[in-house]
């Protein structure tokens, strides 16, 4: 059983063969109309289509000023891009922990990691659950200071009624196949800021402005578009999100009812007021699990599963370049170890979860007994 399979169908293929007959295949009109139809979705002002979610982060963080020398504050548990656009830009990622609970930054510890070189706030919204962003954009507002989001997994989740990727300066969304729709590869960068929208619109393209015979360079800035052939696949996928959103609660409902009462598992939190895309369906297991036998277990029964997603500070590139103990961060250490990402798509059957949910509990049994 796959750990992720992308809802596409024949409309998908009928849109790609138009844009292939049309012979404009690099940004154009159907990467506009992708770009209308996240913009009227999220309720945001503007929509740039980006060639991933990670150049998006990066066109978001140059544009709102981030430079060399200056810091972003981030959570420690993401997957590596949100560190790494940093990284390109010059600046520095500060990473705080997580609540273990929802796997999202922790507001409490926020404050204390902002110090005169902050210049932007990246929360994540874990797996399609919005961080907690009242109190996060409240301490960024009395710093004056920007908040980004990534939003990578959150396209159609709700902070107490609003969009994700709407909560902040700008959000950015990923259309990679794990992630709730899909153009293959690509991203999407909302904002309903006039000025970051215009700094970005020259960013995106080579820094250059259109005149009425030929372009004008006035920046150093980088080819980050989406084509035509990417959007078209993202218009019919748009036409798709709310089944796929639909479908994915209801697996994940399942999943809630069968493995709630699981000894050793502890079933994905959702906070008051919110409404979680489930672009991963993420359990956390016991610390007496050996995660990573139960990941070899399961494939071995061929269900696939995987790790929740990274700890930062623990892998070799930012171990070796900042140190940071494990101590420092130990609810982004404890996760790392121990939670699993199980299979979840829209295709997925009733039969389907019970047969990943006796897996998972042979697995578990297993390991505690030292038997496999």
């Amino acid at each position: 059983m796959r750990l992720n399979i992308p809802l596409t169908g024949a409309e998908e293929l009928r849109l790609v063969g138009e844009v292939l007959e049309s012979g404009y295949l690099t940004q154009g009109p159907r990467a506009a109309e992708f770009e209308r139809l996240i913009a009227a979705r999220t309720g945001s002002a503007e929509a740039f289509a980006v060639s991933s979610a990670t150049t998006g982060l990066h066109l978001a963080l140059h544009a709102a000023g981030v430079k060399p020398g200056d810091e972003v504050v981030i959570p420690d548990f993401s997957f590596p891009a949100t560190a790494n656009v940093v990284v390109q830009q010059g600046a520095t990622p500060v990473f705080v922990d997580i609540d273990i609970n929802t796997f999202n930054l922790d507001p409490a510890l926020l404050e204390a990691a902002i110090t005169s070189r902050t210049t932007a706030i990246m929360p994540v919204h874990a797996f399609g659950l919005t961080a907690d962003m009242d109190p996060i954009n409240e301490i960024a507002m009395r710093h004056g200071i920007p908040v980004i989001e990534d939003a990578a997994c959150a396209l159609g989740a709700t902070y107490h009624g609003r969009e994700a990727g709407t909560l902040s300066l700008a959000g950015v969304f990923s259309f990679h196949p794990r992630k709730i729709i899909t153009t293959a590869e690509g991203g999407m960068v909302t904002t309903s800021d006039e000025a970051l929208a215009d700094r970005m619109r020259v960013l995106r393209s080579h820094g250059s402005v259109r005149g009425s015979h030929f372009m004008s360079f006035i920046d150093a800035g980088y080819n980050y578009r989406l084509s035509d052939v990417h959007a078209a696949i993202g218009i019919a996928q748009m036409a798709r999100l709310d089944e796929i959103l639909r479908r994915r609660r209801e697996v994940a409902a399942e999943y809630d009812a069968v493995l709630s009462g699981m000894d050793g598992v502890r079933v994905p939190a959702v906070p008051a007021g919110l409404q979680h895309s489930y672009q991963s369906y993420v359990v956390l297991l016991d610390e007496d699990i050996d995660r990573n036998r139960i990941i070899d277990i399961m494939k071995g029964d061929d269900v696939e599963v995987t790790l929740g997603t990274y700890s930062m500070h623990l892998q070799p590139y930012f171990r070796e370049r900042f140190g940071i103990p494990d101590e420092s961060l130990p609810a982004a250490t404890r996760a790392h170890q121990s939670a699993l990402t199980i299979p979840l798509y829209p295709q997925l059957t009733s039969v389907d979860v019970e047969q990943v949910a006796s897996t998972l509990a042979s697995a578990i049994a297993s390991v505690r007994s030292g038997r496999r």
